[in-house]
């Protein structure tokens, strides 16, 4: 069974059914993560490991401690998409309401399929705070904000979460390079995060890729980190910027053309500001 199979499965009519709430939705995925993890990882490959504090996310070298911290995005990812949902920000734009209700369908399938590769493994779900201590409201539960503000701002966030995923999923592939099945599994899920991010920048009006270090109109300072090292032209010892058949590309075009990666370290740092403590 492949990745995308499994989201066909989920995305099925009794998962869709009227009634049927996001959260419950949320609650019917255990099995499926374990189906999906079956016939995708080899429940072996964590059996001696210990269990990590969900605070801790990473292990440096460490396949069991590389899923843990792709767990712990996913479920970042899916609560927020959830509680976009259920904010009633999204209401006045059908487009985006219908792309985040495609966007957490995949993501809670992912939670499912990594926890289900990690079994007894599995870190919980931090209790994540997506206002930052108030730096944001993207969920409009202060008065004074805005339906128009908290939207940019769900979008905006939204971005930055995606964009973190693609380039940490990239990060610890020679973690898991050792293990077949999960190396599959880990790049089934980056190439959907990818087009997650897509989808959110052209919402925002942005290109669907990323140019040298820029964040995009709109995204606050504090979202930097997400894209610090994507200015990079280094690519094979070879700086791409000079390739060209007549004339060298731009900068910007060579930078748009490869993705760069995060460490775990940097991508756990990341995450950690919407994390309580």
């Amino acid at each position: 069974m492949n990745l995308i199979k499994f989201l066909d499965e989920f995305t099925t009519e009794s998962l869709n059914k009227k009634g049927a709430s996001r959260r419950d939705a949320f609650n019917t995925l255990s099995s499926l993560g374990k189906k999906a993890a079956i016939a995708a990882v080899p429940f072996g490959m964590a059996a001696g490991a210990n269990k990590a504090k969900a605070a801790t996310m990473y292990q440096e070298n460490d396949v069991v401690g590389a899923l843990q911290l792709a767990l712990t995005l996913e479920y970042l990812e899916a609560e927020f998409y959830m509680k976009a949902l259920d904010s009633g920000v999204l209401g006045n734009s059908p487009r985006a309401e219908a792309i985040y209700q495609q966007i957490s369908k995949h993501e809670d399938a992912h939670v499912a399929l990594l926890q289900g590769a990690l079994g007894s493994n599995s870190v919980d779900s931090p209790e994540f705070d997506f206002t930052v201590q108030g730096t944001f409201d993207p969920f409009m539960e202060d008065a004074n904000t805005t339906q128009e503000t908290a939207y940019a701002q769900l979008l905006a966030l939204a971005q930055a979460f995606e964009d973190t995923g693609v380039r940490a999923y990239k990060g610890q592939a020679g973690n898991v390079m050792t293990d077949a099945g999960v190396l599959t599994t880990a790049l089934q899920i980056h190439s959907v995060e990818a087009r997650h991010t897509s989808e959110i920048r052209r919402l925002r009006g942005l290109d669907g890729w990323i140019t040298l270090a820029e964040r995009g109109m709109g995204m606050p300072e504090a979202t930097q980190p997400v894209y610090n090292g994507e200015d990079n032209l280094m690519q094979g010892g070879v700086d791409v910027s000079t390739l060209g058949n007549g004339e060298p590309f731009t900068a910007e075009a060579s930078s748009q053309a490869y993705d760069e990666i995060l460490t775990g370290d940097e991508a756990t740092t990341i995450a950690s500001l919407f994390i309580v403590e």
